[in-house]
């Protein structure tokens, strides 16, 4: 990619591990997800990514909860916005993900590309606050790309490490995947890649030589900031969102998802580059145009 490139402008719209204790925010019904939805989109974002919430606010793989959202996004902004789910959780089978896709074929779907240890550290306690094992092995990797074929939607490579990225190549070799490749480069889980522009530099020159791809980058917590500004001088795509980061540049809380997508907008203009149209962003990630999208 290029300066010259456009930037898919991406939100992370929930999440499923903060709550409004965390962040009064954070949307719970589908209609506070619209709400977010339209705040996203008035400010720049065309591409939202979605784990869903029952109205309590309890994370879901129903498919039920899922189309919810889904329907009460598209029935506010129509198709100004690329949705996306999330297939990323520990414990919940592929077949019961592969459900809620089925029942509600998102435009894009995110594909964890492989297993970690995952965890968050503490240096004031010099303890984990948590930990676990995030299991993402080849058959299940390869089992949600079949579906993902199957229903049409396009996979997002959530790349938590370099190995990761690595692992793009034999499932190209085996006719799973179709260019344009879409990656997102996760930076900043304690496991994982730490979150340094050099190694998110090496990340975007390890896609595999010859294939067409599209990059963005996911930054954990407040260094969120400092990766974007990294991106966007590198020729990625961006993603901000109350799941990935609670917080403003200046340390102040979010008061919507809309106040994140509209300082990564900011930040794009001040890089010298400019916003991906929504027609734009279906282009770059492969996806077909939907009749009637928005500019």
């Amino acid at each position: 990619m290029s300066l010259e490139d456009p930037v898919v402008i991406t939100c992370a719209i929930s999440g499923a591990l903060a709550n409004r204790e965390q962040c009064p925010a954070i949307p719970y019904t589908p209609e506070e997800y619209a709400a977010e939805a339209r705040r996203i989109v008035d400010e720049g974002g065309v591409h939202i990514h979605i784990h869903a919430r029952t109205s309590a606010g309890v994370p879901s793989y129903e498919a039920a909860d899922f189309t919810a959202i889904h329907d009460a996004i598209r029935a506010e902004v129509g198709d100004a916005a690329i949705l996306n789910f999330s297939t990323g959780t520990v414990g919940v089978s592929v077949e019961r993900r592969v459900a809620y896709l089925q029942a509600c074929p998102p435009e894009v779907a995110a594909l964890n590309m492989g297993s970690m240890n995952y965890a968050k550290y503490s240096a004031r306690r010099k303890d984990f606050v948590f930990e676990t094992v995030f299991p993402n092995p080849f058959g299940e990797i390869i089992a949600l790309l079949k579906a993902m074929r199957e229903l049409g939607i396009k996979p997002e490579h959530e790349c938590f490490d370099l190995g990761h990225v690595g692992s793009l190549v034999p499932l190209l070799d085996m006719g799973l995947l179709e260019a344009p490749l879409h990656a997102d480069f996760v930076l900043g889980v304690t496991g994982g890649v730490p979150a340094t522009a050099r190694n998110l530099a090496a990340m975007a020159d390890n896609l595999p030589e010859g294939v067409d791809a599209h990059w963005g980058v996911i930054g954990i917590s407040r260094v969120q900031w400092t990766l974007l500004a990294a991106a966007l001088s590198l020729g990625g795509s961006v993603r901000v969102g109350l799941e990935d980061n609670l917080y403003l540049p200046d340390g102040t809380m979010a008061r919507s998802n809309g106040e994140l997508v509209g300082r990564a907008r900011q930040m794009t203009l001040d890089a010298g580059r400019r916003p991906a149209t929504v027609q734009e962003a279906r282009a770059l990630l492969g996806l077909r145009e939907r009749a009637g999208a928005a500019a």
